[in-house]
């Protein structure tokens, strides 16, 4: 079959160059340099050095130093994350509770934007009613960074 193939394209030296001239084309149209060619419609396709396959998330951490997991768990957690379940476009809402530390992970749906998304996670922080969490709590929006930059933390 490929020898039928080959010789195809050999005896129709018309039909081999069109497509080559096409699949050119196409290929500098895809190219992901900066090429202006005014009369050639451009879609490059994107390049990253590490592709960031990671989910779309956004971190709140809260302190309360000298308290026990459990009084982490029911004082801040749960209020936290039950508070932030009405957010839009949220898949899940993964939670950690250690001694006088509190972690919400709020993970996104792939179509949501990060910084739409970590606007809405701070507004709704700024709007939990007084009383919601102990006196002298305060959660703190996690860093700008996706879940490949803690790797990166992490290996480095």
């Amino acid at each position: 079959m490929l020898n039928r193939i080959i010789k195809y394209f050999l005896c129709n030296r018309l039909i081999t160059l069109l497509l080559l001239a096409v699949i050119v084309f196409w290929g500098i149209s895809v190219a992901p340099f900066n090429w202006h060619g005014g009369w050639l419609p451009r879609d490059p396709v994107p390049v990253d050095a590490i592709p960031d396959i990671g989910e779309n998330q956004q971190i709140v951490a809260t302190e309360w130093m000298g308290r026990s997991p459990k009084d982490i768990q029911e004082q801040i957690t749960y209020p936290l994350s039950t508070a932030l379940l009405g957010i839009p476009n949220v898949k899940t809402i993964r939670s950690t509770s250690m001694f006088g530390m509190s972690f919400i992970y709020i993970i996104f749906d792939d179509d949501a934007d990060f910084y739409w998304s970590r606007s809405r996670v701070s507004e709704k922080l700024g709007s939990l009613p007084a009383g919601a969490l102990p006196e002298g709590v305060q959660p703190t929006l996690g860093p700008d960074a996706t879940a490949l930059g803690q790797i990166f933390w992490y290996t480095l």
